[in-house]
């Protein structure tokens, strides 16, 4: 009897786990959701605002809520939102049409290229219907975030301990032709940094000696939000830390939205108005 109430306290434990995934609301905060269906796929967009404007996050990925809950931090003492794509607590979209099964990045769908270049190292791509509805669901988030409003872009990115890191960018390494520049502070984890793709903005950030990235113009287009940022002209920012790393993630925050302020003072009285 002890052995069966001791599963049944850990199954109750496992399910708040998944519940608890994205942080609560706290009192004041305001939430809104813009459903997006992708085949059998449902997708969220779920804002949560509070207080003035301030400023606007994204959360592309479903299983990175260190980003989320930083920003929750951020928004209760400071004001302002994030949107949090929520679709089933997993990193890719994974969905059906017509008997076939499709999986991508979500961080993969905002250029043509990229759709192809997401589902192409995922298997199935020879569909023109799913490549239409990739590129209408990477249309809706970003109309739902509004770059063109706010004049910015600013996303929340987690990793894996010793994984992706900064020094992914250097030469030799994977990443080295998607960046132009790299500042790095070596008494920080490698695996905390921020990516921007504005020169004065890299320039500002390495005054406060974090790890910081400037995208080349010339980077591969992977579809990504920052690639997406670049062509468009629209100032980036990406912070991203390891999984866990909640209070490097608010610091780096604070860091950052003071930078993008600094650096472009209109767009603070934007956000304001």
């Amino acid at each position: 009897m002890l052995k069966h109430i001791t599963l049944l306290l850990l199954l109750c434990s496992f399910l708040f786990d998944i519940k608890a995934q994205h942080p609560p609301v706290f009192e004041g905060m305001v939430t809104d959701t813009n459903a997006i269906a992708l085949n059998d796929l449902d997708i969220n967009l779920v804002k949560y605002s509070y207080g003035k404007p301030k400023v606007s996050f994204l959360a592309i990925h479903d299983d990175e809520d260190t980003g989320v809950k930083a920003a929750f931090e951020y928004i209760q003492f400071n004001g302002g939102s994030i949107i949090d794509c929520q679709y089933g607590g997993t990193r890719n979209f994974k969905f059906s049409k017509d008997g076939f099964n499709f999986q991508t990045d979500p961080n993969s769908i905002y250029t043509q290229e990229g759709i192809i270049m997401g589902l192409v190292k995922y298997g199935n791509v020879d569909n023109d219907e799913v490549l239409r509805q990739l590129e209408r669901t990477g249309n809706l988030i970003l109309n739902y975030y509004n770059p063109k409003k706010l004049g910015y872009i600013f996303t929340l990115h987690n990793n894996a301990d010793g994984g992706f890191g900064i020094s992914s960018y250097l030469k030799g390494y994977e990443l080295e032709s998607a960046a132009d520049s790299v500042y790095i502070n070596f008494e920080m984890d490698s695996d905390d940094l921020i990516l921007v793709t504005d020169l004065k903005l890299f320039n500002r950030l390495k005054q406060e000696k974090v790890n910081v990235i400037l995208q080349s113009p010339d980077a591969p287009d992977d579809g990504s939000l920052s690639v997406y940022a670049m062509g468009k002209n629209i100032p980036y920012i990406n912070v991203e830390v390891q999984h866990g790393h909640q209070y490097e993630n608010l610091r780096l925050i604070e860091i950052a939205v003071k930078a993008l302020y600094d650096t472009y003072p209109t767009l603070k009285t934007k956000a304001l108005e």
